[in-house]
């Protein structure tokens, strides 16, 4: 822990200095952490639309502004280009998140009450960190050696689309023979080519999670490894495949956990859960587990003063979100939060336990639809109408959802390969143009109530 890291903690301990929210906000690909960061920051700053959030309501918010943020080195989360894309005369979806990004907001507040009149007006700045998902489900190698992680993915492997080509490449390989780079580069283009079309096809659990976003550290040694199976005598390859495994883990997961996890006190985790059940039931299944590992890496729970005064933090609230809720009928949102609930109720139970607050909800961090009533069979279906990708107008009804999550969770444990009492359609909608309001962020689906939860107790 580096000096500034000391004194930040030393300030926040003795009560001196203006109060920091960090909150972490992640999820696999496609969940919508970009556009959960962009309306969360353009709603706080203008907050018509956020009457969940009480110190909004009650006007304890009395202003809110962007400041550079505190860390130097590490990249502006690009907030005015997102807005601009999302509510701009011809929206469209900004890039996805392939590397960490930060931005600080500060609220000044005065609190209600006796106290807060005698205290009068503070800053609470909030500090948002974006990273990928797939980046945090890598935490979890920190726990297992080469062959335990061999072994577990060859096992799930099965079935996988993208799977039989790699397992073919393996196949032709010599594991006995002299060690050659052109053969380890050929397996792990033929990896990372199958955790790319599973991905695509759904499924969350993906990991060395860089072998998807490498950034600078593409075609390094450092992600040139595979999975391998045991091998009886001598094996250079899967020698020199352990020792970069062992690499990947020391040189990229565990600074990635030193210098920007674990400073984080507040966390979302954005899971795109309606994309899981319409690819089916093993990619649902992948997403139960996924996510579950993904709350193991935290070290949640409350500290006591001590431990925040060294800086060592633990995630005290933890947000999983169902996002593109506005793909659905508000009759169905329900359906949806109790489906997060029981994908997830393993993982809550963990961190329940241990004592930090979570919560499950379903939301729009930026809503692209109305409602409407279509007509079939002579039957009313509640759906929802937007603008297509192709820039069609459309309304959809993608099927009902059960009431009973089990419905759904049930046959993707038993390793179903489809769903066989429901047909769940999803359909990609533009962001909705004319939305703006003045003194309005941009139009939501319980957003508010996810601030609220995730920030609401320190404004």
């Amino acid at each position: 822990m580096g000096l500034s890291d000391f004194t930040d903690g030393l300030m926040r301990g003795i009560g001196m200095g203006d109060p920091v929210i960090r909150l972490g906000v992640t999820g696999l690909s496609r969940a919508g952490k970009t556009v959960f960061i962009t309306s969360l920051v353009a709603n706080l700053m203008d907050r018509g639309r956020m009457t969940a959030l009480r110190a909004a309501a009650d006007g304890s918010i009395r202003s809110a502004w962007l400041q550079p943020q505190p860390d130097d080195t590490v990249p502006r989360f690009e907030f005015e280009r997102y807005l601009g894309a999302l509510t701009g005369p011809e929206p469209y979806w900004p890039d996805g998140t392939r590397h960490i990004s930060q931005l600080r907001l500060s609220l000044r507040v005065q609190p209600k009450g006796m106290l807060g009149g005698l205290r009068g007006q503070q800053t609470v700045h909030l500090d948002i960190v974006d990273y990928p998902g797939e980046w945090l489900l890598d935490l979890r190698l920190m726990e297992r050696s080469y062959d335990e992680w061999s072994e577990e993915v060859l096992a799930r492997m099965a079935g996988r689309p993208g799977a039989d080509a790699y397992l073919a490449a393996l196949n032709e390989v010599d594991l006995s023979a002299k060690f050659s780079e052109s053969t380890a580069q050929r397996l792990a283009a033929s990896y990372t080519e199958h955790l790319n079309i599973a991905r695509e096809a759904g499924f969350s659990d993906c990991t060395p999670g860089r072998f998807i976003l490498p950034g600078e550290m593409a075609g390094s040694p450092a992600l040139t490894f595979a999975p391998m199976p045991p091998f009886e005598g001598k094996s250079p390859l899967r020698r020199e495949f352990a020792r970069r495994y062992d690499a990947y883990k020391s040189r990229i997961v565990k600074p990635f956990f030193r210098n920007h996890f674990a400073k984080i006190d507040r966390q979302v985790v954005l899971a795109d859960v309606l994309g899981a059940i319409h690819a089916g039931p093993q990619a649902l299944e992948d997403l139960r587990r996924a996510m579950a590992d993904i709350l193991s890496a935290f070290n949640p729970g409350r500290t006591g003063w001590l431990a925040q005064l060294l800086g060592l933090r633990r995630v005290d609230r933890i947000l999983f979100a169902a996002t593109k809720a506005d793909h659905l009928h508000h009759s169905q949102h329900q359906r949806l939060t109790r489906i997060v609930t029981a994908l997830l109720r393993e993982a809550r139970d963990r961190a329940d336990f241990a004592g930090a607050r979570t919560e499950a909800i379903a939301i729009a961090a930026l809503r692209a639809t109305t409602e409407d009533v279509i007509r079939q069979d002579g039957e009313e279906l509640p759906a929802v109408r937007g603008t297509l990708m192709d820039g069609r107008k459309a309304a959809f009804y993608p099927g009902e959802l059960p009431e009973d999550p089990a419905a759904l969770l049930t046959p993707a444990r038993q390793g179903e390969t489809e769903w066989l009492d429901g047909d769940y359609a999803i359909m990609n909608f533009r962001p909705a143009a004319d939305t703006a309001r003045h003194g309005d962020g941009p139009p939501h689906i319980r957003l508010d109530r996810a601030a609220e939860f995730l920030i609401g107790d320190r404004l």
